[in-house]
């Protein structure tokens, strides 16, 4: 890449393309709204659709008023951290980046909002449009998925444009407006560590207690109303998948977006066009999203996946059309372009690792089942290595990616390919929010007694749902892993060129051992969180199965808030810990062992935690189909001692693949957030000690 210095640039590209520079940043903002309204049309289509019985309305309500509560009281209590953040960033690094944190962490808030209470009212309208067939059902499912991934999309766009505008109208000097940027995407990241925590352990509490109980001591299906735990079951879906998967990827999102802006700053000379490309290439992506919902179809061959798919496909292909047309239009050159295709590709090859490894119609999952023939133990030993096994295909496709990027466009090319990977975002998490939703309409049709034909159709909706829960996982930790590279580059930057990193260093090596510890550390704090949980959630529905007469009859009523409760409370309290244990390790290894240590901190903890969160991820999905597969009729089907085998291992994957493995992603980006925030603090302590 040719590039001119600063005085020079300002003379002549800037005076010139200044006009076309700002026209990207309002283009991007209109193009967020306009996201945001498809999204709001979306919304009111589904609310106009029939929402079934008056039995099916009630049942839906019951999980509406579970989720909504259990998301307003999580929001009240990390309100409290958020506002005693706020107030140390606004006295130690600046109003800007306080007020930017704030906005950031309301922004990701609202997006898990939206998005939950959208999808808490598609599941009984998916429900009902079974009764028509399958085409019907995935219509009302995949909109209400999409409004979760238009609502991320959007106001991560608008939030990145708005704040870079108002801050160049404050006279901020473009090389600095990157890194007051850093605010935001620490308030999406806080919000994001919180939600996944907190939904995760909720939801996987909810459905281990349901399981153990129902489905292996009981003998009861899945979504059985006789379950007390049932209801809390079915919010759990929605807190963890819906509002958790949407915070997950708002962060990544704007923090993929603010930290290429700032690897533009670090070039050795600054052009004011490297920081604009990011925001041009997230808006031609958003489009392409939007475009790509309408190519969500069955065909002849009534295949799911490959409907879901297809939109994918279409909005990748305009993705990179349109990558093309601003490399070329910006004068950037070809290597840019390769660097975006790069992106792409690790995109579609992470789906494509991910659904070998968890989808029933391959070997691993295949092979676990078989597995379960001999018991749990046997179950549990392959679940495991297939996890682990699953680790070494991502990472070669990450570090081929890194390699590849960096030797077309250095440092910056490889924050350029982790913004392709956002191309898909939209879509991304409108079949991961899908899930849920079809999910959540099976139960609501089982539980409101309706015919078999509608069941069908809401199984065959269900089962392409875990896997399409599973892929989005994996791209998200993809993501996650180039981003949090990225962001390292900037925390070596923002250092100002006063420390050099040497693997001899044992300064270096302490930091590194601490943070490959860290992911091991906080993934013990989740799954400890789940099993406390899940014990009040199984002496609760045992004590209600004793001391309720008639539930097991049908003519007893469950309580099934109490289960909620129980719950929610759990879920509330296990989440402290491990969050502040991500702001706060960051900070004691800066101020304590200084910014080598620190350096070593952050690579740590992004190799082991990139690997730790596919392992877990993979793992767990695969013991969750390798149960399915039974469930089909497989190794003797439902009931036989090989089911009872894959339930528990199912159980041992639930913490797994939805409370650690997907909180590693916020885990990472926390701390590397945080390093990058403190760096200049950690420099001066450091010669001043």
């Amino acid at each position: 890449m040719h590039q001119k210095n600063w005085g020079d640039v300002k003379e002549t590209v800037w005076s010139k393309y200044e006009e076309v520079f700002m026209t990207i940043v309002y283009a991007s903002i209109i193009i967020a709204l306009l996201a945001l309204a498809y999204g709001g049309w979306l919304i009111r289509g589904i609310l106009q659709s029939p929402a079934g019985t008056e039995h099916m309305q009630s049942i839906s309500l019951a999980i509406r008023e579970g989720a909504m509560a259990y998301l307003n009281r999580q929001y009240k209590t990390i309100s409290v951290f958020a506002i005693l953040i706020f107030l140390i960033l606004g006295f130690v690094l600046g109003w800007y980046i306080a007020c930017g944190f704030i906005v950031g962490a309301l922004f990701s808030g609202l997006a898990g909002y939206i998005g939950m209470n959208t999808s808490v009212r598609a599941n009984v309208r998916t429900a009902e449009a079974a009764k028509s067939g399958l085409d019907a059902a995935l219509r009302i499912a995949f909109r209400g998925g999409s409004v979760n991934g238009l609502a991320v999309v959007g106001l991560a766009l608008l939030g990145v444009s708005l704040f870079y505008i108002i801050f160049l109208n404050m006279g901020i000097e473009e090389i600095k407006i990157p890194a007051t940027l850093i605010g935001f995407g620490f308030g999406a990241s806080l919000i994001s560590l919180f939600a996944r925590l907190g939904g995760g352990i909720y939801t996987k509490a909810a459905d281990v207690g349901a399981d153990l109980v129902g489905k292996v001591e009981a003998g009861i299906p899945e979504d059985d109303p006789r379950n007390p735990a049932v209801i809390a079951d079915n919010v759990g879906d929605n807190v963890g998948d819906c509002a958790g998967m949407g915070a997950d990827l708002f962060e990544t999102y704007v923090v993929t977006l603010i930290a290429a802006m700032v690897s533009a700053t670090a070039m050795e000379v600054f052009t004011p066009g490297y920081v604009y490309f990011p925001i041009l290439l997230g808006s031609i992506a958003v489009i392409a999203s939007i475009i790509g919902t309408f190519f969500i179809r069955l065909g002849k061959s009534k295949n799911i996946m490959s409907a879901l798919y297809q939109g994918m496909g279409v909005t990748a292909v305009l993705s990179i059309a349109g990558f093309y047309f601003a490399t070329t239009s910006m004068g950037f050159g070809m290597n840019l372009f390769f660097c975006s295709l790069i992106g792409v590709a690790v995109t579609v090859s992470m789906i494509v690792i991910t659904e070998y490894y968890t989808a029933t119609k391959y070997k691993p999952v295949q092979n676990v089942a078989q597995a379960s023939l001999t018991g749990t133990g046997t179950n549990i030993i392959l679940g495991l290595a297939t996890g682990m096994e699953s680790t070494l295909f991502p990472t070669l496709v990450v570090s081929g990616a890194i390699l590849g990027a960096y030797w077309l466009a250095g440092i910056y090319g490889i924050a350029i390919s982790a913004v392709a990977m956002l191309s898909s975002t939209g879509i991304i998490i409108a079949m991961d929010t899908y899930g849920p939703i079809t999910d959540n309409g099976g139960g609501i049709a089982e539980m409101a007694g309706l015919p078999e034909n509608v069941r069908k159709v809401t199984d065959a909706l269900d089962a392409v749902g875990n896997t399409t829960k599973a892929v989005t996982k994996g791209y998200a930790i993809g993501s996650a892993a180039i981003a949090a590279l990225v962001l390292f580059q900037d925390y070596s930057h923002a250092l100002g060129g006063s420390v050099s990193f040497d693997m001899t260093d044992p300064i270096l090596l302490v930091g590194l051992f601490i943070g490959a510890l860290l992911p091991f550390l906080f993934s013990a704090m989740c799954l400890k969180a789940v099993g406390r949980a899940a014990h009040g959630i199984v002496a609760e529905v045992r004590r209600q199965f004793k001391e309720i007469p008639g539930i097991m009859e049908g003519t007893g009523k469950p309580e099934y808030g109490k289960c909620v409760d129980i719950v929610t409370k759990a879920a509330l309290k296990e989440m402290v810990l491990p969050a502040m244990m991500a702001v706060i390790t960051p900070i004691v290894i800066g101020f304590v062992m200084g910014p080598k240590a620190l350096g070593g901190l952050l690579v740590g903890v992004i190799a082991s935690g990139f690997l730790v969160a596919i392992q877990m991820a993979n793992g767990g999905a695969t013991w969750d189909n390798a149960k399915k597969y039974i469930e089909d009729g497989n190794f003797g089907g439902k009931g036989s001692d090989a089911h009872k085998a894959a339930v528990v291992g199912d159980t041992v994957g639930d913490p797994y693949k939805d409370t650690a493995g997907p909180a590693l992603n916020a885990l990472i980006k926390v701390i590397n957030m945080v390093a990058f925030l403190i760096a200049p603090l950690v420099v001066t302590w450091s010669l001043l000690k």
